[in-house]
């Protein structure tokens, strides 16, 4: 390698805070895909909230028809 101890020394922190930065690195991706699937998740739910709000909306309109031709 070398026989400078003050480069070894630093080389020797270099990879240190490499390995470091790659743990922080996974750790973040991590936290990314965690994210996307409560978003899918988030997304799901408001689909099936509007789809049952669209179903009440019509059945609202079914009852005011009917009470309007009675």
């Amino acid at each position: 390698m070398t026989n400078d101890p003050q480069l070894a020394a630093e080389l020797l922190a270099l990879a240190a805070e490499n390995v470091e930065l790659r743990l922080q690195l996974a750790e973040a991706q991590e936290q990314c895909i965690e994210l996307a699937v409560d978003a899918g998740d988030l997304q799901a739910e408001i689909e099936m909230l509007r789809a049952r709000l669209a179903e009440v909306e019509r059945d609202e309109w079914r009852r005011a028809a009917g009470r309007a031709v009675a």
